[in-house]
C-alpha cells in the first residue's frame, strides 16, 4: 500500500535558501497525485512510465522556488532502482551526497523514509533537509486499467499512521 501524500507549504523552510536540489521519489507521490486529482497514475504510451499529475507539481514547485529567488535542480534518474528512495543502493545514497554539497537544501518529495534517507546522506554538511510532502495515512486503492495502456488508481480507503517525528507533549 503507497503512502498518501500532501504537498506541505515550504515558504517557511526555504526562507535563507539559494539553491535546492529536489529529490523525488517515484512510487508513493505519483500514486498519491494521481488519485488526488483524479487522473491516470501511467499513461504508458504518452508519459511512459511518468505520473503527468506529479510532473506538473514538480514543475509548479521548481516554479514557485524561482520566483523567491531560490536555484533548483531534480535529482533523478531512469533505472529502476534508483526510483523509490527508501530503496536506494549506497551508491546512489552516495550520488545524493556528492550532489547535495553544492545546494543550499534537498527538497524530498516522498514519505518520512525517503526523508530519513535523504537526511543520512547529508549528515555533517550544511544542507539543510526540506520535508516536501506530509504524510495522510496509507492508501488502499484499486487500479483500474484501460485500453490501450493507461492505468489509473481509485482511491478506496486511507488508514490513519503514526506521524515522524512525534508530537511533542
Amino acid at each position: 500500500m503507497p503512502f498518501y501524500l500532501k504537498p506541505r507549504d515550504l515558504s517557511a523552510d526555504v526562507a535563507n535558501v539559494r539553491s535546492a536540489l529536489i529529490v523525488p521519489c517515484r512510487f508513493c507521490p505519483p500514486a498519491s497525485f494521481a488519485v488526488r486529482e483524479k487522473r491516470p497514475f501511467i499513461d504508458l504510451f504518452r508519459s511512459f512510465l511518468k505520473t503527468a499529475a506529479y510532473e506538473e507539481h514538480i514543475r509548479a514547485l521548481r516554479s514557485e522556488l524561482s520566483q523567491v529567488g531560490v536555484e533548483t535542480a531534480v535529482f533523478d534518474s531512469r533505472l529502476a532502482p534508483d526510483l523509490i528512495v527508501c530503496m536506494w543502493t549506497a551508491g546512489r545514497r552516495e550520488r545524493l551526497r556528492r550532489r547535495a554539497r553544492s545546494f543550499d537544501a534537498v527538497v524530498v518529495l516522498g514519505c518520512d523514509a525517503a526523508v530519513r534517507t535523504a537526511e543520512g546522506c547529508t549528515e555533517n554538511s550544511s544542507c539543510r533537509v526540506v520535508r516536501g510532502l506530509e504524510i495522510e495515512g496509507l492508501m488502499n486503492v484499486i487500479p483500474r486499467f484501460r485500453f490501450p495502456g493507461t492505468i489509473s488508481l481509485e482511491l478506496s480507503s486511507v488508514t490513519r499512521v503514526l506521524e515522524y517525528p512525534p508530537a511533542q507533549a
